[in-house]
Formats: C-alpha cells, sequence, structure tokens
C-alpha cells in the first residue's frame, strides 16, 4: 500500500518530462555544436514529440537557440522555433524552454557589460513569440546550469569563450544575465514561471583522510552558490532577490559524487556501494530545506544496460523524497533520445528512452530501448497510485 502524500504535484502536465539535448556552444576544437540539429531533433520534432504519447510523457524541455535566433545584433528571426510550437501544439504538449544552453550568437563578448542587455534583449522577444502563440502560463529555464556553464566556460576553457581562472567572474556574469532576462520574461507575461536547473553534487575528501583545508566541503557547498546569488542570498549587490528563484531544477547521474582532491568518482554500480555515497533523497532533502522551493528532477538517466537499474533507483528515491515531505513537481529523463559526447561524434552514449539506428540516407531512426521503457512503466503506475501522475497499465510501444 502507498503512504499518503501531504503534497502532489500539480506544476506541470505530466509528473514525467522528456528532455532532449539542446548544447550548442563551441567547442575547444572551435566546432559549434547544435545537438538539437545533430541528433536531428529539429528534423524530427513532431515524430519526436508525438511519440511521447506511447509513454505517457505530456511534458518536454527544449531550447530556443540564441544563435539561431538572433543572427546579428536586434535582428530576431524564429523560423527554428516555430516548427517546435507547431509540434508542440499538434500534440498537445508543455514546453519548458531553455534560453541559453551554453552557447551564444558569434559575436557576443561574455564578459562585456553589453551581454547582460544583449540577452535581456533575446528574452524579451522569446516571450513575446511564445505568447504570441498561445495562452498557456509559459515555463522558462533562461540559462541551464549556470555554476556549470561558468566552471566549463570560464574555469577550465572546455567552451567558448575558454577562458581560465575566470570562472567566479563569469557566473556573476550569468547571475547579472538571469536577473535582467527574468525581468524581460515577466514584463512580457508577468505569468511565467522559471526553472533553476543546477548540477546536484556530493563531494567528500579520499577514504581515510581529513578534509584538508576543507576543499571538498567547499567544492560541495559550491553547487548552492547560484540560487544563493540569484535569491539575493549573498552578494545581493548583483541585483537578486527570492522572487527571482522560482522551481529549482536538480540534474542528477551516476558521477556526481567524487572525492577531492583527485576527483575520484565514487561507482555507483559497483557493490556493496561505497559508503560515503548519499542517496538522492537525503540529498533534495538538504535542498528543499535550504530553499524552499518545489523541485524537479531536471535531468537524469544511465547508459548502456544500467538504464533500466538506473530509473527504477530514482523511483525508490523519489518517493522516499515525496513521503519526508518534499515537493518534487517531476522527473525529466534527459536525454529522451540517444546523444554523442560533445567533443566525439562518433561516441554515442546509448542513454536515451530511444536508440538510434543509422539510416543509409544518414536519417536516424529512434527505436525504443525496451528494458528501459518497460521499467519506466512500472516506476510510472508506482508514482501513479500514489497520486504523481495518470498512467493508463498499458503496455508500451515502439
Amino acid at each position: 500500500m502507498s503512504t499518503p502524500l501531504t503534497f502532489l504535484p500539480s506544476l506541470f502536465d505530466s509528473f514525467w518530462l522528456a528532455g532532449f539535448e539542446s548544447a550548442c556552444h563551441v567547442t575547444r576544437a572551435g566546432r559549434r555544436l547544435d545537438m538539437l540539429a545533430a541528433t536531428q531533433h529539429d528534423r524530427f520534432v513532431d515524430e519526436d514529440y508525438a511519440r511521447l504519447e506511447q509513454v505517457r510523457i505530456g511534458t518536454v524541455r527544449d531550447t530556443i537557440r540564441w544563435h539561431r535566433v538572433e543572427p546579428s545584433p536586434g535582428r530576431f528571426d524564429f523560423a527554428s522555433v516555430a516548427p517546435y510550437l507547431q509540434a508542440a501544439r499538434a500534440n498537445d504538449l508543455q514546453v519548458v524552454w531553455d534560453l541559453l544552453h551554453y552557447g551564444v550568437p558569434d559575436d557576443v563578448d561574455v564578459f562585456a557589460p553589453s551581454f547582460v542587455d544583449r540577452f535581456a534583449g533575446f528574452a524579451r522577444a522569446s516571450a513575446r513569440f511564445i505568447r504570441e502563440h498561445g495562452d498557456e502560463v509559459p515555463f522558462y529555464t533562461p540559462i541551464n546550469e549556470l555554476s556549470f556553464y561558468a566552471w566549463a566556460a570560464a574555469d577550465v576553457g572546455w567552451f567558448h569563450p575558454h577562458a581560465h581562472g575566470r570562472g567566479a567572474e563569469f557566473k556573476r556574469q550569468l547571475v547579472r544575465a538571469w536577473i535582467a532576462a527574468v525581468d524581460a520574461i515577466r514584463d512580457v507575461d508577468p505569468r511565467a514561471r522559471l526553472v533553476s536547473v543546477e548540477p546536484l553534487i556530493h563531494v567528500v575528501p579520499p577514504l581515510g583522510q581529513p578534509d584538508e583545508g576543507g576543499r571538498a566541503a567547499a567544492m560541495r557547498e559550491g553547487q548552492f552558490e547560484a540560487w544563493d546569488l540569484i535569491a539575493g542570498v549573498r552578494e545581493p549587490a548583483l541585483g537578486g532577490a527570492a522572487h527571482y528563484l522560482d522551481v529549482i531544477g536538480v540534474n542528477f547521474y551516476h558521477d556526481n559524487q567524487w572525492e577531492e582532491p583527485g576527483g575520484r568518482r565514487l561507482h555507483w554500480h559497483v557493490h556493496p556501494r561505497d559508503a560515503r555515497w548519499q542517496p538522492l533523497h537525503r540529498l533534495l532533502q538538504e535542498v528543499h530545506a535550504r530553499f524552499g522551493r518545489p523541485l524537479i528532477i531536471g535531468e537524469t538517466s544511465h547508459v548502456g544496460v544500467g538504464r533500466a537499474e538506473w530509473i527504477a533507483e530514482i523511483t525508490d528515491e523519489v518517493v522516499r523524497a515525496l513521503t519526508a515531505g518534499v515537493p518534487i513537481e517531476g522527473i525529466c529523463l534527459y536525454p529522451i533520445i540517444d546523444r554523442f559526447e560533445w567533443d566525439d561524434p562518433t561516441h554515442w552514449h546509448n542513454s536515451g528512452l530511444w536508440d538510434f539506428v543509422h539510416q543509409a540516407d544518414g536519417a536516424y531512426t529512434r527505436v525504443l530501448n525496451e528494458p528501459y521503457a518497460q521499467e519506466l512503466r512500472r516506476c510510472q503506475l508506482r508514482l501513479a497510485a500514489m497520486g504523481c501522475g495518470t498512467v493508463e497499465p498499458s503496455s508500451v510501444t515502439a
């Protein structure tokens, strides 16, 4: 018998969400990624959206690609977005729109003061376009994984602008841009909801060693900094305030727990599991206790044969968190279709609910991963019995 919940999700059209890999940054090799194009989601968006009905998913995370929409300063062309809106409407899907998924137009200097106003202008134009094409309450993630983006682009030079040692500076620049974008969005549509998505991590010192200088603890604490800055808890001079932090999304994968220094991962798949591994429900309780906001699992998935086992454990952990009173509004399967490694397009992760078969004509046929789909159905039924979504107990088909 399921434990009655004191909280029932109501924010999204479905408790389970589908996320489409949308990274569009410039890599170390100087190559512009466009994962929506690379996975042919932009080509097959209607089919991709229609397929979600089979697995009772009614809400998606997708991206408005800034570099495509604003090819020159102040000139906006939403031709690349219109098919997504049409497909969402045709398939009765709700969309949470990312506005900055690591990639900016070629002429944008992310460290310049003008970056904030430029991004706000893009956010305003996007909100206006979305408002003109529907009456639903819109959902936006202005900047995806703000903390990770700052680290990857400005601490270690992985993403454009390939800077080093400027992560803290860039993070604050991104916070200013977030605030300006939210103001612009709400000026167009005061109903808009915001989903702030960040990695959820746990960091410990090496086994049997003290945390020298508090290095592991500081890294772990750093995961909360972006939310604190947005909410004005830290450095209020940046302009943060409580109303800029709305829904919190946490991204959780098998490699989100590690030792510092050294970076050795606490392996999820090795049993008995490292005693220092923190169960997800405890991490979720910690985030909720700290911020008091509704939560979603913004991204989660595993690879290969581990996909079914992973989603079963995630569901176990979400049940524990819900039972403890954590207001979890949904779980986003990310990516819902397969993706390749950003720096190695020959390495496919096999991490989606649908894998790809590469056809001779270059098209990628979506093929349902049956073990993952069967376990997902069991998980959906389990959570639906608790009041988290509605699922008919029918079989899933490809």
